[in-house]
């Protein structure tokens, strides 16, 4: 759990971080994906905000859990790990769709897609003792 409480608290915060900075208009332009302002895109980001914050409120909420030794750590942990796969997953998707190509915004959402898979697993088998 130590490594993996470092990984969710990551991001978790960062998710939270992001979306304080995207909501004051605080990302610098040159910082921005492609199209930043185009409303349609505008709209495709935000979708991700319900997403993301169930992401970072079930991964801290697993986080306190742990600390209190409730069991129940198991099952939000796993539900985060999931839905932050998936969240990474829908934007490679939609940046391969689009043939655009941000070696920073790639590897942020890689790191979403990939490292939930190296604890999945564990946690599951846990969850199923």
């Amino acid at each position: 759990m130590k490594t993996l409480k470092v990984f969710l608290l990551i991001t978790d915060i960062g998710f939270i971080i992001y979306w304080l900075v995207t909501g004051m208009h605080l990302i610098p332009e040159s910082w921005a994906f492609k199209d930043y302002d185009n409303p349609i895109l505008v709209a495709w980001n935000w979708s991700f905000f319900p997403l993301d914050m169930f992401v970072s409120g079930t991964g801290l909420t697993s986080i306190y859990l742990y600390s209190k030794k409730n069991s129940l750590w198991k099952k939000l942990c796993l539900i985060s790990l999931v839905l932050t796969f998936c969240s990474g997953l829908q934007a490679i998707a939609f940046w391969s769709l689009r043939l655009d190509f941000d070696i920073s915004w790639w590897a942020v959402n890689l790191y979403l897609l990939i490292y939930p898979l190296f604890f999945i697993k564990g946690v599951v088998k846990d969850t199923i003792k």
